[in-house]
């Protein structure tokens, strides 16, 4: 059997796509996995990646090396991206697997077929920064231009992500999506009061004080549940205080990975609206959004075109005209209980198409193509 080493500058056991991966590339491979934290799935190795904050240095000469484009030296001195080369060197494996463009030159520097899977476009990750536009995003683009070229083959998470890349580098990525494996579920009735859910990481910049305001506009028909995982410190008591004196915006405990479809199969819609800062908040399509589905929600969205697309094709859910939170507020209030049990409906109808197990097969022809470049 052949063995495939997947790499990712993560917690293995908490990222939800990677966690995917590698369930299934078990399917036909052995599986050594690399990273911050230990995987879920049961592999026959893994290997930590972190390194102790005391040999994390060197900020001044790092800037002066990124301010004078000496691309290469710059990566390569982060005892992160050194390290992880000289003990990845000594693994026996196949075929690799990197995630996130941060890990590729060390998976081409390895010598063997690479699979590239990019997650999002890595040169419009923070592109409403002016200081991100002037260092990192050109750093981003030479690393897009020296090693994806290399990749044997190549996966992203959405249409308008493979075109940006495709535009890059001249290389098509084949699209995988963020969408949990298939849960046995059924649409559950439309509660009194109807219950939206949003659920996530509480970091700045994800458009959560808007959905709190969104909240805080709904009809006296709607509750609307907060599920968050602390992320930015204090930011998440932040929210809660934002939402004072409202009873109907609540803030539950967060749910662990493995429970997020089965706990949120107890809601009626799930909310996503991110007014879009950078490239890839206007095109994302989040685990969240599929696990929305999954649950057999009907979904209210933003119009962000990716996710529109979704909801338009299926039929599962609301577009607002714009991502203000009076028009998204707007938009949820227009519905009644018999239109969101035909949404909740039409998502149970969807999930068969928007699960982890479609995406299989493309996962696994893009490891194959990248065996037969041996």
């Amino acid at each position: 059997m052949t063995r495939a080493l997947v790499i990712s500058f993560s917690d293995l056991g908490s990222d939800p796509r990677v966690d995917r991966q590698i369930a299934a590339l078990r399917l036909r491979h052995e599986i050594v996995a690399a990273g911050l934290g230990p995987p879920r799935q049961p592999v026959e190795d893994f290997v930590e990646l972190s390194v102790p904050a005391r040999q994390v240095g060197g900020k001044v000469v790092g800037a002066a090396r990124l301010l004078a484009r000496r691309y290469d030296r710059f990566y390569w001195s982060h005892p992160a991206h050194a390290g992880a080369l000289e003990r990845l060197r000594k693994v026996p494996s196949t075929v690799v697997v990197a995630n996130d463009l941060n890990s590729l030159p060390i998976a081409i520097g390895l010598g063997r077929p690479v699979v590239f899977d990019a997650h999002e476009y890595s040169p419009g990750q923070h592109s409403d920064r002016g200081w991100w536009r002037a260092t990192f995003a050109p750093y981003m683009r030479s690393l897009c231009h020296r090693y994806i070229p290399q990749a044997a083959s190549m996966t992203t998470v959405g249409e308008a992500i493979a075109d940006a890349y495709e535009r890059e580098t001249g290389v098509r990525a084949t699209v995988v999506t963020n969408a949990p494996p298939r849960a046995d579920l059924s649409p559950t009735p439309v509660h009194e009061p109807i219950r939206v859910l949003h659920h996530g990481g509480a970091h700045p910049g994800r458009g959560l004080e808007e959905m709190v305001r969104i909240g805080q506009l709904l009809d006296r028909r709607f509750t609307l549940d907060f599920v968050l995982i602390d992320g930015s410190p204090g930011y998440r008591d932040k929210l809660i205080r934002l939402a004072e004196g409202d009873p109907r915006i609540r803030f539950p405990q967060p749910w662990g990975m493995q429970a997020i479809v089965q706990n949120a199969n107890d809601y009626d819609l799930g909310l996503y609206s991110l007014r879009p800062a950078n490239f890839n908040q206007r095109f994302a399509l989040p685990n969240k959004f599929f696990e929305f589905i999954q649950a057999r929600l009907a979904v209210a969205i933003g119009p962000s075109p990716e996710m529109a697309s979704i909801v338009r094709r299926y039929g599962c859910g609301v577009v607002a005209d714009d991502f203000s939170p009076e028009t998204v507020a707007s938009a949820i209030n227009g519905l009644d209980p018999s239109s969101i049990a035909a949404f909740k409906r039409a998502s149970h109808l969807a999930a068969d198409d928007l699960c982890a197990e479609a995406n299989t097969e493309a996962l696994l022809r893009a490891v194959d193509d990248a065996l037969a470049r041996r």
